[in-house]
């Protein structure tokens, strides 16, 4: 739209000093200067495009300008990394659906001990024996599971208990006890009258960068029932400040073979005392 400036001039002074007449012929002559001007301005409207171009070429320049800055932003958050929408959503809520933990595992640190948690593993309320201060079991099969249990002792270090086969022996309860009594023959590999085997797979002693040493064990616990073909047991413990730490953590065979094992080894070697 093009501005146009309507301008009224009476000369008031002319028209007074006449009569009524030649008033009304002033005030016409005066209507018809004021009516040249606005054919004056439609005529300079007629220009208008050339100023309508005028803003259209600023426009696109500034969208052009726009256009160019929004790019270099966009290509700046690609090479840092940036992600404001996990930022935004949180990396848990992972609404995206991206795998946002690559480790696969949580760092936990609890009461004199730490480790790393697997990261789809739940919290649970269960307390398999006496002194579990922390239990964890897998969102998908809860035979998965770990439990760290603590108990007082006067020992000074895991070494004081003995050889890491007397300790075992010692924490034999950890794999239960077969409440089973009747009669049986040798079948599957067990034992006459024998309806449960544990099988020592590896056994070994390891001592962290603090000077703490630990006492780790793999075991394979079978029942008769074949149920799952056994479960898989790691277990390592340590004393630390006047006591006994515990972490047992069990998988079910065909589990272990289709990845958990590398759950259970992360989680058992990450596993420290304070």
């Amino acid at each position: 739209a093009v501005p146009v400036t309507i301008s009224l001039t009476l000369h008031t002074s002319v028209c007074s000093s006449r009569s009524k007449m030649a008033s009304v012929l002033c005030s016409k002559s005066a209507f018809a200067g004021a009516t040249a001007k606005v054919q004056g301005a439609k005529r300079s409207a007629v220009r208008a495009p050339l100023v309508v171009r005028a803003q259209k070429d600023s426009v696109e320049v500034d969208v052009s300008r726009r256009a160019t800055l929004a790019s270099l932003a966009g290509a700046a958050a690609l090479l840092s990394g940036a992600a404001p929408s996990f930022a935004a959503y949180g990396d848990a809520a992972n609404v995206f659906g991206r795998k946002t933990n690559q480790s696969g595992f949580v760092p936990y640190a609890g009461e004199g001990f730490a480790l790393l948690l697997p990261s789809k593993w739940n919290p649970s309320k269960e307390k398999d024996f006496p002194g579990v201060q922390l239990r964890y079991e897998d969102n998908f099969d809860a035979v998965n599971n770990f439990v760290v249990v603590v108990q007082d002792t006067d020992k000074k270090s895991i070494a004081d208990f003995g050889a890491p086969e007397k300790f075992l022996e010692s924490v034999s309860y950890l794999f239960g006890k077969q409440s089973y009594s009747g009669e049986t023959v040798s079948e599957g590999g067990f034992a006459p009258n024998r309806v449960s085997a544990a099988s020592l797979l590896d056994i070994g002693s390891t001592t962290d960068k603090k000077g703490t040493q630990y006492y780790k064990y793999e075991i394979l616990v079978r029942t008769a029932d074949g149920d799952e073909g056994g479960r898989h047991q790691l277990i390592k413990a340590g004393v630390s400040g006047g006591k006994l730490y515990i972490l047992k953590v069990q998988i079910g065979d065909k589990r272990w073979f289709k990845g958990a094992k590398k759950e259970a080894f992360g989680l058992s070697d990450s596993f420290t005392l304070a």
